[in-house]
């Protein structure tokens, strides 16, 4: 039976149901429909049924609290939530007598115990309300499929700020990345490539840093288009501070995407965590500028390793925050100078960047006989038609009539029974002289 995949494509069956990661098998869904990657225990408790489309309001909020108790992209708690539920799993955090999950240590469990007394989901909830965004979880018509592939690294749930769907942004999206203390020369790429692919269409994901991030949500901005900020702290904590009226401007115009409760903080592993959410939540990465040793290297490994598209900018070889995308691009990444050589990697068919040709000039559309004549002609003074004859190799007759037809071409000139190479006047771009 055919039907649509989390990425939008058609899928022919169950032989496609693994393309973007192992997933539950099920009925297919249009693209405006919910199409549930996972499976859920239902609540025990009778109660209101959720809408079509919706996760169960207490998955939800025991989802909410979890996001505040666990670590993002922690695969031990990850399994824990897959095993158990996320009800069971917050009522066992909860509970200082609960047992303990399967497999856990006494210390990790009594140290996110800790982190449970101050879980106040509602509050959080709340809190998102008021700020015209949402929370959403696997099991919601918005959730993006994609981010399944991240197996137990999967996030919790999502704070979402911003009116757009997520999902459906998500569809036609490209992670650029790069360096914090980037050049102009990666500040210029980052914009003009957030543009190009805006003007195409295609939605920017980044994670709002100094530097390319920046960049490239400026460049998308400026261009009207669609870009996600994924951040490393609650959606109402802007992080860099500097990047406070840039966030605010992304919130309203396009999507502020964050693990991490309202209110809590960035850290430096949430930032490595983050970059796995930017790589499986887009089609392909692209890193502008990077050292050799950088979060976006991490991002794009991370990308290569999902299955994505991995893709670099070159830069100056004598740059030292060209050499992290120069070692990437030795390996399987791919070289991209522009937005539509990366709408040519991760676009559908079709979906071709245009031939690119050095100038034509006259010259180069001379036949070879005539390029061989023009080529016999001396740099200065003049030759007979016999000697051009012989340096050229042809018959006397055939370089007599290119001689004339470069002479029709303006290559040449004729000096009586001699011949010379013109004297085309330089052009001096329609600058006058002395001053008049």
């Amino acid at each position: 039976m055919n039907g649509i995949d989390a990425w939008g494509f058609a899928t022919d069956g169950p032989e496609s149901a693994g393309k973007h990661g192992d997933r539950t098998p099920g009925p297919t869904a249009g693209p405006g429909h919910a199409m549930p990657t996972t499976t859920e225990p239902r609540p025990a408790t009778a109660g209101p049924q959720p809408a079509a489309g919706e996760a169960p309001e207490q998955q939800r909020t025991a989802r909410a609290a979890l996001t505040r108790i666990l670590e993002p992209g922690d695969e031990t708690t990850g399994r824990w939530l897959r095993d158990m539920g996320p009800e069971d799993l917050w009522r066992t955090l909860s509970d200082d007598d609960a047992d303990l999950p399967k497999g856990a240590g006494p210390a990790k469990v009594a140290g996110l115990r800790l982190r449970a007394a101050r879980a106040r989901p509602t509050a959080d909830l709340d809190a998102v309300t008021a700020l015209g965004g949402r929370f959403i979880c696997p099991g919601d018509d918005e959730w993006p499929g994609q981010l399944d592939d991240l197996g137990d690294a999967r996030p919790i749930g999502l704070w979402v700020r911003g009116t757009a769907n997520l999902r459906l942004w998500a569809l036609r999206s490209v992670a650029v990345v790069g360096a914090r203390a980037c050049t102009e020369y990666g500040a210029h790429l980052a914009a003009t490539l957030g543009a190009g692919l805006a003007d195409r269409g295609w939605t920017v994901v980044s994670g709002a840093a100094y530097g390319v991030d920046g960049a490239a949500h400026r460049g998308t901005l400026a261009a009207d288009g669609a870009t996600i900020a994924v951040m490393a702290s609650g959606v109402d904590h802007p992080y860099p501070r500097g990047h406070t009226e840039l966030i605010g401007r992304i919130a309203e115009q396009g999507l502020v995407v964050a693990e991490l409760p309202p209110g809590d903080h960035p850290t430096r592993s949430r930032f490595i965590q983050r970059n796995r959410v930017i790589a499986a939540l887009t089609r392909g990465t692209v890193v502008v500028e990077a050292e050799l040793r950088s979060g976006s290297l991490v991002t794009a490994r991370r990308a290569q390793t999902l299955g994505r598209f991995t893709m670099g900018m070159p830069g100056p070889v004598t740059s030292g925050l060209s050499a992290g995308v120069h070692q990437l691009l030795r390996g399987e990444a791919a070289v991209v100078t522009d937005a539509d050589e990366v709408i040519e990697l991760v676009g559908s068919i079709g979906d071709l960047a245009p031939e690119r040709h050095g100038q034509t000039r006259i010259r180069d559309l001379l036949d070879p006989v005539a390029a061989l004549v023009l080529e016999a002609l001396p740099a200065r003074g003049t030759a007979d038609t016999g000697h051009l004859a012989q340096e050229a190799g042809a018959p006397r007759e055939v370089t007599r009539a290119k001689l004339f037809e470069l002479l029709s071409l303006g290559f040449v000139q004729r000096c009586g029974d001699r011949w010379e190479l013109a004297r085309r006047a330089e052009t001096t771009g329609g600058s006058r002289r002395g001053g008049t």
